[in-house]
Protein backbone atom coordinates (compact mmCIF):
# COMPACT_ATOMS: atom_id res chain seq x y z
CA UNK A 1 0.00 0.00 0.00
CA UNK A 2 1.35 3.40 -1.05
CA UNK A 3 0.87 6.19 1.44
CA UNK A 4 1.12 9.96 1.34
CA UNK A 5 4.48 11.32 0.15
CA UNK A 6 5.03 8.48 -2.32
CA UNK A 7 3.76 10.45 -5.32
CA UNK A 8 4.33 14.21 -5.35
CA UNK A 9 4.11 17.26 -7.51
CA UNK A 10 7.26 19.40 -7.38
CA UNK A 11 6.56 22.66 -5.54
CA UNK A 12 8.54 25.35 -3.72
CA UNK A 13 9.24 24.84 -0.03
CA UNK A 14 6.68 27.53 0.81
CA UNK A 15 3.86 25.69 -0.94
CA UNK A 16 0.57 24.94 0.76
CA UNK A 17 0.31 21.15 0.79
CA UNK A 18 -2.88 19.12 0.43
CA UNK A 19 -2.89 15.38 0.94
CA UNK A 20 -5.02 13.58 -1.64
CA UNK A 21 -6.02 9.92 -1.47
CA UNK A 22 -6.40 8.18 -4.82
CA UNK A 23 -8.53 5.04 -5.04
CA UNK A 24 -7.91 3.72 -8.59
CA UNK A 25 -10.73 1.17 -8.42
CA UNK A 26 -11.59 -1.40 -11.08
CA UNK A 27 -11.96 -1.68 -14.84
CA UNK A 28 -11.28 1.71 -16.41
CA UNK A 29 -10.75 3.24 -12.97
CA UNK A 30 -6.94 3.19 -12.85
CA UNK A 31 -6.54 4.88 -16.24
CA UNK A 32 -9.14 7.54 -15.39
CA UNK A 33 -7.58 8.29 -12.01
CA UNK A 34 -4.15 8.59 -13.63
CA UNK A 35 -5.59 11.00 -16.19
CA UNK A 36 -7.09 13.14 -13.43
CA UNK A 37 -3.84 13.03 -11.43
CA UNK A 38 -1.90 14.30 -14.43
CA UNK A 39 -4.38 17.13 -14.97
CA UNK A 40 -4.35 18.10 -11.29
CA UNK A 41 -0.56 18.14 -11.28
CA UNK A 42 -0.57 20.28 -14.41
CA UNK A 43 -3.08 22.69 -12.93
CA UNK A 44 -0.98 23.48 -9.85
CA UNK A 45 2.35 23.60 -11.69
CA UNK A 46 3.96 26.99 -11.14
CA UNK A 47 1.67 27.85 -8.21
CA UNK A 48 2.23 27.82 -4.47
CA UNK A 49 -0.07 24.80 -4.12
CA UNK A 50 1.35 21.32 -3.63
CA UNK A 51 -0.76 18.20 -4.07
CA UNK A 52 0.62 15.09 -2.44
CA UNK A 53 -0.97 11.86 -3.66
CA UNK A 54 -1.28 8.53 -1.88
CA UNK A 55 -2.81 5.38 -3.36
CA UNK A 56 -5.35 3.37 -1.39
CA UNK A 57 -6.81 -0.03 -2.16
CA UNK A 58 -10.55 -0.59 -2.62
CA UNK A 59 -13.10 -2.19 -4.90
CA UNK A 60 -13.87 -5.53 -6.52
CA UNK A 61 -10.29 -6.66 -7.01
CA UNK A 62 -9.66 -5.87 -3.34
CA UNK A 63 -12.66 -7.98 -2.36
CA UNK A 64 -11.54 -10.81 -4.59
CA UNK A 65 -8.08 -10.74 -3.02
CA UNK A 66 -8.93 -10.08 0.64
CA UNK A 67 -12.61 -10.81 1.21
CA UNK A 68 -13.46 -7.16 1.89
CA UNK A 69 -13.88 -4.27 -0.56
CA UNK A 70 -12.23 -1.73 1.76
CA UNK A 71 -10.14 -2.62 4.78
CA UNK A 72 -10.99 -0.96 8.08
CA UNK A 73 -7.47 0.45 8.34
CA UNK A 74 -7.90 2.00 4.90
CA UNK A 75 -11.13 3.70 5.98
CA UNK A 76 -9.33 4.99 9.07
CA UNK A 77 -6.53 6.37 6.89
CA UNK A 78 -9.08 8.08 4.62
CA UNK A 79 -10.65 9.74 7.66
CA UNK A 80 -7.47 10.75 9.44
CA UNK A 81 -4.63 11.12 6.92
CA UNK A 82 -6.01 12.96 3.91
CA UNK A 83 -7.54 16.32 3.09
CA UNK A 84 -9.70 14.85 0.30
CA UNK A 85 -10.27 11.64 -1.64
CA UNK A 86 -10.46 11.11 -5.40
CA UNK A 87 -12.00 7.76 -6.24
CA UNK A 88 -12.22 5.95 -9.56
CA UNK A 89 -15.16 3.75 -10.56
CA UNK A 90 -15.31 0.44 -8.73
CA UNK A 91 -17.09 -2.90 -9.01
CA UNK A 92 -17.04 -5.79 -11.46
CA UNK A 93 -20.21 -7.60 -12.56
CA UNK A 94 -18.84 -11.05 -11.76
CA UNK A 95 -17.56 -10.20 -8.26
CA UNK A 96 -20.58 -10.67 -6.01
CA UNK A 97 -21.48 -11.43 -2.43
CA UNK A 98 -23.33 -14.60 -1.49
CA UNK A 99 -26.62 -12.62 -1.54
CA UNK A 100 -26.12 -11.80 -5.24
CA UNK A 101 -25.27 -8.10 -4.88
CA UNK A 102 -22.05 -6.63 -6.25
CA UNK A 103 -19.20 -6.95 -3.78
CA UNK A 104 -16.90 -4.28 -5.13
CA UNK A 105 -19.03 -1.15 -4.92
CA UNK A 106 -17.96 1.24 -2.16
CA UNK A 107 -20.96 3.55 -1.86
CA UNK A 108 -22.29 2.08 1.36
CA UNK A 109 -18.84 1.82 2.90
CA UNK A 110 -17.58 5.31 2.09
CA UNK A 111 -20.79 7.34 2.17
CA UNK A 112 -21.89 6.00 5.52
CA UNK A 113 -18.38 5.44 6.87
CA UNK A 114 -17.43 9.06 6.18
CA UNK A 115 -20.99 10.40 6.71
CA UNK A 116 -20.93 12.19 3.36
CA UNK A 117 -24.65 12.85 3.28
CA UNK A 118 -24.89 15.03 0.14
CA UNK A 119 -24.15 13.47 -3.24
CA UNK A 120 -23.74 16.46 -5.54
CA UNK A 121 -23.99 15.78 -9.28
CA UNK A 122 -23.62 18.72 -11.71
CA UNK A 123 -25.25 18.15 -15.11
CA UNK A 124 -23.87 20.65 -17.65
CA UNK A 125 -23.91 20.66 -21.45
CA UNK A 126 -20.55 21.86 -22.82
CA UNK A 127 -19.98 23.48 -26.21
CA UNK A 128 -19.11 21.08 -29.01
CA UNK A 129 -20.68 18.05 -27.32
CA UNK A 130 -23.19 16.23 -29.49
CA UNK A 131 -26.14 14.65 -27.73
CA UNK A 132 -29.36 12.87 -28.75
CA UNK A 133 -31.25 16.05 -27.84
CA UNK A 134 -31.33 19.42 -29.63
CA UNK A 135 -30.09 21.52 -26.72
CA UNK A 136 -27.08 23.80 -26.96
CA UNK A 137 -24.33 25.05 -24.67
CA UNK A 138 -25.95 26.98 -21.83
CA UNK A 139 -29.34 25.27 -22.02
CA UNK A 140 -28.56 22.58 -19.45
CA UNK A 141 -26.84 23.57 -16.21
CA UNK A 142 -28.33 22.14 -13.04
CA UNK A 143 -27.20 20.15 -10.01
CA UNK A 144 -28.85 17.09 -8.51
CA UNK A 145 -28.33 16.85 -4.75
CA UNK A 146 -29.01 13.27 -3.78
CA UNK A 147 -29.41 12.26 -0.15
CA UNK A 148 -26.53 9.87 0.33
CA UNK A 149 -26.85 7.92 3.57
CA UNK A 150 -30.53 7.00 3.95
CA UNK A 151 -33.43 6.21 1.64
CA UNK A 152 -33.84 2.91 -0.15
CA UNK A 153 -30.10 2.27 -0.37
CA UNK A 154 -29.85 2.14 3.41
CA UNK A 155 -31.22 -1.39 2.97
CA UNK A 156 -28.02 -2.40 1.19
CA UNK A 157 -27.21 -5.88 2.50
CA UNK A 158 -30.18 -5.81 4.91
CA UNK A 159 -33.03 -7.01 2.72
CA UNK A 160 -35.14 -9.77 4.26
CA UNK A 161 -36.98 -12.61 2.59
CA UNK A 162 -36.72 -16.04 1.07
CA UNK A 163 -37.07 -17.74 -2.29
CA UNK A 164 -40.73 -16.66 -2.50
CA UNK A 165 -40.50 -13.00 -1.47
CA UNK A 166 -37.97 -10.29 -0.67
CA UNK A 167 -38.27 -6.88 0.98
CA UNK A 168 -35.99 -3.83 1.10
CA UNK A 169 -37.11 -0.93 3.29
CA UNK A 170 -36.97 2.78 2.45
CA UNK A 171 -35.95 4.71 5.58
CA UNK A 172 -35.68 8.44 6.19
CA UNK A 173 -35.04 10.50 9.32
CA UNK A 174 -35.84 14.14 10.00
CA UNK A 175 -32.18 15.10 10.66
CA UNK A 176 -31.09 13.27 7.51
CA UNK A 177 -33.64 15.02 5.29
CA UNK A 178 -33.14 18.42 6.92
CA UNK A 179 -29.41 18.50 6.37
CA UNK A 180 -29.48 17.49 2.71
CA UNK A 181 -32.32 19.89 1.88
CA UNK A 182 -30.52 22.69 3.70
CA UNK A 183 -27.37 21.86 1.70
CA UNK A 184 -29.35 22.09 -1.55
CA UNK A 185 -30.75 25.53 -0.68
CA UNK A 186 -27.29 26.72 0.35
CA UNK A 187 -25.93 25.58 -2.99
CA UNK A 188 -28.67 27.46 -4.84
CA UNK A 189 -27.67 30.63 -3.00
CA UNK A 190 -24.22 30.62 -4.61
CA UNK A 191 -25.27 29.56 -8.11
CA UNK A 192 -26.48 31.82 -10.89
CA UNK A 193 -29.98 30.40 -11.17
CA UNK A 194 -31.74 28.35 -13.85
CA UNK A 195 -30.69 28.90 -17.48
CA UNK A 196 -34.25 29.70 -18.60
CA UNK A 197 -34.91 32.66 -16.32
CA UNK A 198 -31.99 33.16 -13.92
CA UNK A 199 -34.25 32.25 -11.00
CA UNK A 200 -32.54 30.58 -8.06
CA UNK A 201 -34.75 27.60 -7.26
CA UNK A 202 -34.62 24.23 -5.55
CA UNK A 203 -36.86 21.48 -6.88
CA UNK A 204 -38.06 18.80 -4.49
CA UNK A 205 -38.32 15.49 -6.35
CA UNK A 206 -40.38 12.81 -4.62
CA UNK A 207 -43.33 10.40 -4.83
CA UNK A 208 -45.31 12.01 -2.03
CA UNK A 209 -48.56 11.23 -3.83
CA UNK A 210 -47.95 7.51 -3.22
CA UNK A 211 -45.57 6.85 -0.31
CA UNK A 212 -45.62 8.24 3.23
CA UNK A 213 -41.83 8.39 3.38
CA UNK A 214 -41.80 10.82 0.44
CA UNK A 215 -44.64 12.86 1.94
CA UNK A 216 -42.38 13.14 4.99
CA UNK A 217 -39.50 14.28 2.74
CA UNK A 218 -41.68 16.95 1.10
CA UNK A 219 -43.04 18.19 4.44
CA UNK A 220 -39.51 18.77 5.72
CA UNK A 221 -38.51 20.40 2.41
CA UNK A 222 -41.32 22.96 2.83
CA UNK A 223 -40.21 23.72 6.38
CA UNK A 224 -36.56 24.25 5.38
CA UNK A 225 -37.54 26.35 2.35
CA UNK A 226 -38.91 29.01 4.72
CA UNK A 227 -35.33 29.64 5.90
CA UNK A 228 -34.38 30.72 2.35
CA UNK A 229 -36.93 33.34 1.21
CA UNK A 230 -34.82 34.37 -1.79
CA UNK A 231 -34.85 30.85 -3.26
CA UNK A 232 -37.93 29.60 -5.10
CA UNK A 233 -39.19 26.22 -3.85
CA UNK A 234 -40.34 23.97 -6.68
CA UNK A 235 -41.93 20.51 -6.76
CA UNK A 236 -41.96 17.52 -9.10
CA UNK A 237 -43.05 13.94 -8.71
CA UNK A 238 -40.19 11.71 -9.79
CA UNK A 239 -41.86 10.51 -12.99
CA UNK A 240 -42.70 14.09 -14.00
CA UNK A 241 -39.12 15.13 -13.21
CA UNK A 242 -37.80 12.43 -15.57
CA UNK A 243 -40.00 13.87 -18.30
CA UNK A 244 -39.16 17.51 -17.64
CA UNK A 245 -35.39 16.97 -17.37
CA UNK A 246 -35.57 15.97 -21.05
CA UNK A 247 -38.31 18.31 -22.26
CA UNK A 248 -37.47 21.45 -20.27
CA UNK A 249 -34.06 21.13 -18.57
CA UNK A 250 -33.37 24.88 -18.57
CA UNK A 251 -36.06 25.29 -15.89
CA UNK A 252 -33.91 23.54 -13.30
CA UNK A 253 -31.25 24.99 -11.03
CA UNK A 254 -30.84 22.62 -8.04
CA UNK A 255 -32.84 19.45 -7.45
CA UNK A 256 -32.90 17.57 -4.15
CA UNK A 257 -34.15 14.03 -3.75
CA UNK A 258 -33.91 10.68 -2.03
CA UNK A 259 -30.95 8.38 -2.64
CA UNK A 260 -32.43 5.90 -5.14
CA UNK A 261 -34.32 8.49 -7.20
CA UNK A 262 -31.26 10.72 -7.41
CA UNK A 263 -29.20 7.83 -8.71
CA UNK A 264 -31.64 7.21 -11.56
CA UNK A 265 -32.32 10.82 -12.52
CA UNK A 266 -28.65 11.79 -12.67
CA UNK A 267 -28.03 9.05 -15.25
CA UNK A 268 -30.98 10.36 -17.25
CA UNK A 269 -29.51 13.85 -17.10
CA UNK A 270 -26.13 12.53 -18.23
CA UNK A 271 -27.71 11.23 -21.43
CA UNK A 272 -28.65 14.81 -22.37
CA UNK A 273 -25.11 16.19 -21.97
CA UNK A 274 -22.95 13.62 -23.74
CA UNK A 275 -23.15 10.55 -21.55
CA UNK A 276 -22.03 9.31 -18.16
CA UNK A 277 -18.41 10.13 -18.95
CA UNK A 278 -19.21 13.85 -18.73
CA UNK A 279 -20.59 13.93 -15.20
CA UNK A 280 -18.64 14.15 -11.92
CA UNK A 281 -19.93 13.75 -8.39
CA UNK A 282 -18.99 15.10 -4.98
CA UNK A 283 -19.85 13.27 -1.78
CA UNK A 284 -19.92 15.93 0.94
CA UNK A 285 -20.18 15.66 4.70
CA UNK A 286 -19.51 18.01 7.57
CA UNK A 287 -16.02 16.56 8.15
CA UNK A 288 -15.09 14.47 5.12
CA UNK A 289 -15.58 14.44 1.36
CA UNK A 290 -14.72 12.30 -1.62
CA UNK A 291 -15.07 12.79 -5.36
CA UNK A 292 -15.74 10.41 -8.25
CA UNK A 293 -17.39 9.96 -11.65
CA UNK A 294 -21.05 8.96 -11.58
CA UNK A 295 -20.49 5.92 -13.81
CA UNK A 296 -19.29 2.36 -13.33
CA UNK A 297 -16.05 0.59 -14.13
CA UNK A 298 -16.84 -0.51 -17.74
CA UNK A 299 -14.50 -3.54 -17.64
CA UNK A 300 -15.12 -4.42 -21.31
CA UNK A 301 -13.17 -1.33 -22.44
CA UNK A 302 -10.56 -1.29 -19.66
CA UNK A 303 -6.99 -0.77 -20.84
CA UNK A 304 -8.04 -0.08 -24.45
CA UNK A 305 -7.65 3.74 -24.46
CA UNK A 306 -11.41 4.10 -25.04
CA UNK A 307 -12.74 5.57 -21.79
CA UNK A 308 -13.76 9.21 -21.47
CA UNK A 309 -11.84 10.67 -18.49
CA UNK A 310 -13.77 13.95 -18.43
CA UNK A 311 -15.99 12.95 -15.51
CA UNK A 312 -12.96 11.94 -13.44
CA UNK A 313 -11.11 15.14 -14.31
CA UNK A 314 -14.12 17.28 -13.44
CA UNK A 315 -14.44 15.34 -10.18
CA UNK A 316 -10.91 16.52 -9.47
CA UNK A 317 -12.05 20.09 -10.09
CA UNK A 318 -14.90 19.62 -7.59
CA UNK A 319 -12.31 18.37 -5.11
CA UNK A 320 -10.27 21.54 -5.58
CA UNK A 321 -13.41 23.63 -4.97
CA UNK A 322 -13.91 21.80 -1.70
CA UNK A 323 -10.31 22.48 -0.69
CA UNK A 324 -10.79 26.20 -1.26
CA UNK A 325 -8.84 26.20 -4.54
CA UNK A 326 -11.67 27.51 -6.70
CA UNK A 327 -9.37 29.46 -9.02
CA UNK A 328 -7.40 26.33 -9.95
CA UNK A 329 -10.64 24.35 -10.27
CA UNK A 330 -12.04 26.97 -12.66
CA UNK A 331 -8.89 26.76 -14.76
CA UNK A 332 -9.46 23.01 -15.18
CA UNK A 333 -13.10 23.52 -16.12
CA UNK A 334 -12.11 26.24 -18.56
CA UNK A 335 -9.52 23.96 -20.17
CA UNK A 336 -12.09 21.17 -20.48
CA UNK A 337 -14.62 23.54 -21.99
CA UNK A 338 -12.07 24.94 -24.44
CA UNK A 339 -10.92 21.51 -25.59
CA UNK A 340 -14.49 20.45 -26.37
CA UNK A 341 -15.41 23.79 -27.95
CA UNK A 342 -12.53 23.82 -30.42
CA UNK A 343 -12.89 20.15 -31.36
CA UNK A 344 -9.70 18.87 -29.75
CA UNK A 345 -11.94 16.45 -27.86
CA UNK A 346 -14.66 14.78 -29.85
CA UNK A 347 -16.96 12.04 -28.64
CA UNK A 348 -18.33 9.14 -30.63
CA UNK A 349 -22.01 8.16 -30.51
CA UNK A 350 -21.05 5.76 -27.71
CA UNK A 351 -19.68 8.66 -25.63
CA UNK A 352 -16.05 7.59 -26.10
CA UNK A 353 -13.29 10.05 -27.10
CA UNK A 354 -12.65 9.60 -30.80
CA UNK A 355 -8.88 9.84 -30.39
CA UNK A 356 -8.61 7.95 -27.13
CA UNK A 357 -8.36 8.54 -23.39
CA UNK A 358 -4.81 9.83 -23.53
CA UNK A 359 -5.74 12.44 -26.14
CA UNK A 360 -8.32 13.97 -23.77
CA UNK A 361 -5.76 14.22 -20.99
CA UNK A 362 -3.20 15.78 -23.33
CA UNK A 363 -5.67 18.31 -24.78
CA UNK A 364 -6.70 19.53 -21.34
CA UNK A 365 -3.13 19.76 -20.03
CA UNK A 366 -2.12 21.62 -23.19
CA UNK A 367 -4.80 24.25 -22.59
CA UNK A 368 -3.81 24.54 -18.95
CA UNK A 369 -0.23 25.16 -20.04
CA UNK A 370 -1.35 27.81 -22.53
CA UNK A 371 -3.31 29.60 -19.81
CA UNK A 372 -0.35 29.52 -17.40
CA UNK A 373 2.08 30.80 -20.03
CA UNK A 374 -0.35 33.51 -21.07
Amino acid sequence: MVRVNDVRTTRPATARTYRIALIPGDGIGPELVESAREVLAGAVRGTTVELTFGYEDGGAQTYRRTGTNLAEETLTALRDTYDAILKGPVGLPDVRRPDGTEAGVLGGVLRNGLDTYANVRPITLLPGVRTPTTYRDGDIDYVIVRENTEGLYLSRGLGIGNQHAMCDQLFMTRPGVERVVRYAFGLAEVRGGAPADGQRRVTCVDKSNVLRSFAFFREIFVEVAEEFPNIEPDFRYADAAAHDLVMDPSHFDVLVTENFLGDILSDLGAATVGGLGMCPAANIGDRHAYFEPIHGSAPTIAGRNLANPTSQILAGALMLDHLGLAKVADQIRSAVRSAFADGAIELTAAGQPRHGTASVTAAIIDRLSQGQSG
